[in-house]
């Protein structure tokens, strides 16, 4: 949004930079940007909270809240990370250098995830009490105990591997989002202890569904990848005594700095964003009982100090509740909208050009349908008159229709 200058000519040169010579450090008139953006991110939280919504509408946004403060995480505070290590201490508007807006945003972190936790256990007993459970030891009977071990054994032992952390092997490679589980073991035969790693494939999903021909019930049970690998963790490792386990997860640092004069900007891109996936770790997220040699071990292998470490007493990567939103439960989410096609467009049997041609067309989402968009430059790629589309994309969604016709639009030459 912006503002007219209305009566500017009334305010002296230099006035704004007299009023803040005359402030304490704590008394500016600015907001600082990080602090102010967590401070939207609580109030994605407050819509969690509401409990006039139904709850897997209340779940979408504690999920919506986490993908947020991830991305948070990966550009805007690796950003200022990279700042203190530079030694650069230039300070932002409201007065505070880089390590100090660090130390007041890890602060208010450690206050979202407390939140957030507290937030996922209420919604968690919601959903038990609509029947739709989050697998614990209490709510795993027999048949779906047969089941799961069956799905671990055929789905899931086969595409992970325990890879030893100690000084005869290389410390594995954590992508970024990446998650994992440290065991600590005993070895049967000689006493020996080790501790190794089991790594998450990303293309797992993060919750298994039990089928509901196995619950039997009515009742709908899902288990986390992680939960399940630990559950059955004993077929990883025949010969060795589990002690203990401990899930954690990392985030990289994701910011692109691309210089937009590059004389091949795709492989610039490229490049840059096979970097981005080898980023230093801006974040480390463990379990509150984490195995303390284990969290020494974590430390010191990824370069991090404690600075950037959460501990939590809940679920580790809250955007991946959002595969729970997916339930079929229409009795628990908001009312389906259908957003109207525009009349003009209709009466132009779609065709969008034609519509434009009779009168310039704004067309208001979400009350009118995005694929009025889409089809829009569908019809341009496909047009012959049409030598050139000019747009800004922000966040193309995956399998976007979008770049779909951008691509055949490119592919014709325009």
């Amino acid at each position: 949004m912006s503002t007219s200058p209305i009566g500017s000519e009334a305010i002296p040169a230099g006035a704004g930079v007299a009023q803040m010579s005359e402030l304490a450090p704590d008394e500016s008139p600015y907001f600082n940007r990080e602090l102010s953006w967590l401070q939207f991110n609580q109030r994605v939280l407050a819509e969690a909270c509401n409990e006039r919504y139904p709850l897997l509408e209340r779940l979408r946004f504690l999920s919506i809240s986490g993908s947020n403060l991830d991305e948070f995480m990966m550009i805007r505070v690796a950003g200022l990370v990279g700042q203190v290590q530079r030694g650069l201490a230039t300070p932002s508007l409201d007065g505070r250098s880089p390590s100090q807006q660090l130390a007041a945003i890890r602060e208010k972190l450690v206050e979202l995830s407390q939140r957030q936790q507290a937030i996922w256990r209420s919604v968690q007993g919601g959903l038990a009490a609509a029947d739709i459970h989050i697998a614990d030891e209490q709510r795993v009977s027999p048949a779906a105990h047969k089941w799961l071990k069956s799905f671990f054994l055929n789905e899931i032992l086969p595409i992970i591997t325990p890879q030893a952390l100690d000084p005869a092997h290389p410390f594995p490679f954590v992508q970024n989002e990446g998650m994992g589980l440290l065991f600590t073991l005993t070895r049967d035969a000689t006493r020996e202890q080790l501790i190794e790693m089991v790594l998450i494939p990303s293309a797992l999903p993060r919750f298994v569904r039990v089928p509901d021909a196995v619950t039997g019930d009515g009742s709908v049970l899902y288990i986390s990848i992680a939960r399940m690998i630990q559950r059955y963790a004993e077929a990883l490792f025949p010969g060795f005594t589990i002690q203990g386990d401990g899930l954690f997860r990392v985030l990289r640092d994701s910011d692109i700095e691309i210089e937009e004069e590059a004389e091949d900007l795709v492989r610039t891109f490229r490049s840059a964003i096979q970097r981005r996936r080898r980023g230093q770790v801006i974040q480390l997220e463990i379990e509150e009982d984490f195995d303390p040699a284990a969290e020494a071990l974590l430390l010191e292998q990824l370069g991090i100090n404690e600075a950037a470490l959460i501990k939590t007493d809940g679920i580790i990567g809250v955007d991946g509740l959002a595969e729970i939103v997916r339930e079929d439960r229409p009795d628990l989410k908001f009312d389906a909208y259908s957003p109207r096609l525009p009349e003009r467009v209709r009466e132009h049997d779609g065709d969008v050009f034609s519509a434009i041609r009779e009168k310039d067309i704004v067309i208001h989402h979400p009350y009118e349908s995005f694929e009025v968009v889409v089809d829009f430059v569908r019809q341009a790629a496909a047009d012959p008159d049409v030598v050139a589309i000019k747009q800004t994309l922000y966040r193309a969604g995956s399998q976007s229709a979008v770049i779909g016709a951008l691509i055949e639009a490119a592919e014709a030459g325009k």
